[in-house]
């Protein structure tokens, strides 16, 4: 039995390919692919990585789709354009807040972002297939396997997994990445990004900041082991 797993996309598309590329030789084509989230955003191509895999859920691909904070806003703005996030300290809209990457993944449908918001709007909803909306707005919050919870942010310490609110699972950090509590499955996840993919005990954060130039986390699950895919082949990681 084995899984595996992709970090935070973030509109890489190329490191995207290249990453699927490692996992089907290593695993074949058929290999179960879990994305934990953060598609779009700050990365040159969100489109390209939308329709990525929306073209390898029409080819049968063995994927999975979680949903990350990210994700949530080209929706959002298209469907309720005044939204805004509360997981946003600063309480910016997804438009003004330069730091979330609106401009790149407008940019990447051909969106002009500098004129006021209602122009924006309307180009947006002429660009944004329907298809790429309802896919990131329809994403799982979630997906349980056999080796592994897979979740974008992470959980609630003692909180059931059916009982966990969405804003956790797309946003926590404090009272998640510090708790030693033993999860049950390993929890895999991203949202935090880190110098390199690392584990932990009870978890695996596998965001290893691919939004601001580093690689694009890879990894395989199998029954008590975790391997990172490089190039060169599996590194096996060991808990910190």
């Amino acid at each position: 039995m084995q899984v595996y797993a992709i970090g935070d996309i973030h509109g890489q598309i190329d490191l995207l390919r290249a990453a699927h590329e490692r996992i089907f030789r290593d695993g074949g084509q058929d290999a179960l692919i879990v994305h934990v989230g953060d598609l779009i955003d700050r990365g040159p191509d969100s489109r390209g990585v939308v329709e990525h895999l929306l073209q390898g859920r029409r080819d049968g691909r063995n994927w999975v789709v979680t949903r990350g904070n990210h994700d949530r806003f080209l929706p959002a703005f298209l469907n309720t354009p005044d939204w805004i996030d509360p997981g946003l300290s600063s309480g910016q809209h997804w438009l003004d807040h330069a730091g979330l990457g609106a401009r790149a993944t407008l940019e990447s449908y051909g969106v002009d972002i500098d004129r006021p918001h209602h122009e924006v709007l309307n180009d947006a909803r002429r660009a944004v297939p329907q298809a790429h909306s309802d896919f990131l707005a329809t994403l799982p919050l979630w997906y349980l396997h056999p080796l592994a919870l897979f979740v974008h942010a992470g959980i609630r310490p003692g909180v059931g997994l059916t009982d966990q609110q969405e804003h956790d699972l797309v946003w926590i950090r404090k009272g998640f990445l510090e708790s030693e509590a033993d999860f049950g499955p390993l929890v895999v996840h991203g949202h935090t990004a880190l110098d390199r993919p690392t584990r932990y005990r009870n978890r695996l954060n596998i965001d290893g900041g691919a939004a601001y130039g580093r690689p694009l986390a890879t990894v395989a699950i199998g029954p008590g082991t975790v391997d990172l895919l490089t190039d060169q082949g599996r590194q096996p990681m060991e808990i910190e």
